[in-house]
């Protein structure tokens, strides 16, 4: 058997991998296109194994089968983060990822506190609980707001 088949066979399986992670938005496509990758390393070692017997007796053989379990954990990983994406989400594309956290409108960034008035107003303000959040309601109104 001629080794140059299997080689140009995993260079255009590895390419057409870095094609699709680089071109991809779809996360759960990206991730075809990195096991599309390893199998191409797969190819690799396997025909590397076949013709070169003589230095490292099933060393490739030993070796494909450690990248077939590891692209099985990225795999069980990988979806397990692209579910919980497209849970918080609705979306897998990978453009709309925030790569750092920003504080988020709703929230404010220090915690409310109850004030004191001065000038002998003694309606209280707003009461704050542990994790930083106003009851709603737990100030009183006047009787013309209600």
């Amino acid at each position: 058997m001629r080794p140059v088949i299997p080689y140009v066979t995993a260079a255009l399986l590895f390419g057409l991998g870095v094609y699709g992670v680089l071109r991809r938005r779809n996360a759960v496509l990206v991730l075809m296109a990195v096991e599309l990758m390893l199998n191409a390393v797969n190819l690799i070692l396997v025909t590397a194994d076949t013709t070169v017997r003589a230095q490292l007796p099933h060393g490739g053989q030993v070796f494909a089968l450690f990248v077939i379990v590891l692209a099985a954990a990225e795999i069980g990983v990988g979806l397990a983060i692209v579910l919980q994406l497209y849970r918080l989400r609705a979306s897998v594309a990978v453009d709309e990822v925030p790569l750092t956290e920003r504080p988020s409108p709703e929230r404010p960034a220090e915690p409310a506190v109850a004030v004191a008035v001065a000038g002998g107003d003694a309606r209280p303000g707003p009461t704050a609980r542990p994790g930083g959040d106003v009851r709603p309601g737990s100030a009183e109104r006047p009787e013309g707001e209600r």
